[in-house]
């Protein structure tokens, strides 16, 4: 009883040293933090502006072509006629301006260029966060394991101490010898070492999962919480492909390529057509001799010949870009397929490892060292056999705990091929 005594003094002691802030941690759910992260991870954010630039983008794709102006003055005297000198009597002027007409839609066909490539930049913006959702998932299994391996540590080092006490006891009634009772407490170090290791990688995991969260809140002051179990719902993998064809974003990016690909073809045609200049003038000519003509207008339409450059080699490679992009679209959709069906089995896998342990390993294991202990308290058994039970028990548990960290991040997985989560 003095040991039970001294060791809760310790802890209160221990608990008086550390500071106000570590009672005061805020427990963020999976959703909380995904909304964290989707508002504050920076380079989600620098991505988001890339969708904004390619909004912009349509405005100069469909500005349609500025007019030109130009002024024309010659017939300016440069020596003097019959001794008089008036260098701008007989000048003429001549403003004119000329417009460049789009033909074939090139102007409409533009702006379709430029709005796919949006939806391009959108998809690709879909995929990255995606991609960073999955990192960040993984560290928030992560944070939940060494949670509850910290968890597991703590019950183990508690449940020892209780037993160290009932030991020491049996001790000074000289009903155990000093070198069980020694091996008892030299055993406890196992434990201690345990409980050490579980809270610097608990640490570890939530200096992690913070900095994907671009947040500085002390670790002290952060925790997550959620369930960290495993769930039998069965899962049809021809529905999860459905799912994936609908939703990865990466799939749907290679699809806009080839939409994206055609569109260029048809620009590139319309580019080879023939655009007319049309140009209008009014000329002020003081010097003809006809007083009727000093005021007059013309126009005229200017048609290049295109003889030669006709865009043949854009159209040829554009067209081509088309079934390269085709071909892409392919791979990508085959690369669906490969990575939700790894991810599901991944899963399936798991679940077929963590139901036996959850219906049988794991009562075995705690009934087995209830026995054992009973047991040996009674004489029927060694201490090394009692602590070899409990050594059995211990390494149940901490599989069992690594099995469920494994399928929580295989779930990570799967609803990273989908491109959503599987269990919303």
């Amino acid at each position: 009883m003095k040991i039970a005594k001294l060791r809760a003094s310790n802890l209160l002691i221990f608990a008086g040293l550390l500071p106000a802030c570590s009672f005061a941690q805020t427990a963020f759910n999976w959703q909380q933090i995904k909304e964290k992260f989707e508002a504050q991870n920076p380079t989600l954010r620098a991505a988001q502006i890339s969708i904004d630039e390619s909004r912009a983008a349509e405005i100069t794709a469909y500005l349609r072509p500025n007019p030109d102006f130009t002024m024309t003055a010659d017939g300016t005297q440069l020596y003097p006629h019959e001794g008089i000198y008036r260098p701008f009597a007989g000048t003429f002027f001549s403003p004119a301006v000329s417009y460049l007409h789009e033909r074939e839609h090139k102007r409409e066909l533009r702006l379709a260029q430029a709005k796919e490539n949006t939806a391009i930049s959108a998809s690709a913006y879909s995929d990255q966060e995606r991609n960073l959702i999955f990192n960040l998932q993984s560290a928030f299994v992560n944070t939940l394991q060494a949670k509850a391996f910290f968890e597991n540590a703590k019950e183990n080092l508690a449940y020892w101490d209780r037993e160290l006490e009932v030991d020491q006891v049996r001790f000074r009634a000289g009903d155990i010898a000093k070198l069980d009772i020694d091996r008892l407490e030299l055993q406890r170090v196992q434990f201690e070492s345990d409980y050490e290791t579980a809270l610097v990688n608990l640490r570890t995991a939530k200096v992690q999962l913070l900095q994907l969260l671009n947040d500085r809140t002390p670790v002290e002051q952060f925790d997550v919480t959620g369930p960290y179990d495993f769930s039998t719902r069965p899962l049809r993998l021809e529905e999860l492909r459905n799912i994936a064809l609908e939703n990865r974003p990466d799939l749907k990016e290679a699809v806009q390529n080839v939409e994206l690909a055609k569109i260029t073809y048809q620009l590139t045609v319309s580019n080879g057509s023939t655009d007319p200049t049309y140009s209008f003038w009014w000329t002020h000519n003081a010097s003809t001799n006809n007083p009727y003509a000093y005021d007059t207008i013309g126009a005229s339409i200017s048609i290049p010949l295109r003889i030669f450059d006709r865009n043949q080699g854009e159209k040829a490679r554009t067209q081509l870009d088309i079934s390269r992009n085709e071909k892409l679209r392919d791979a990508a959709q085959a690369q669906v397929f490969n990575d939700v069906d790894s991810a599901y089995y991944t899963v399936l896998s798991n679940v077929n490892l963590l139901k036996p342990y959850k219906e049988k390993y794991l009562g075995m294991a705690t009934e087995i060292r209830d026995k054992m202990k009973i047991s040996y308290l009674n004489g029927g058994n060694s201490l090394l056999d009692y602590l070899d039970a409990e050594k059995a028990f211990r390494d149940t548990k901490l599989a069992y705990l690594n099995l469920i960290g494994s399928y929580l991040t295989a779930m990570a997985q799967l609803d990273m091929a989908i491109g959503r989560e599987v269990v919303e």
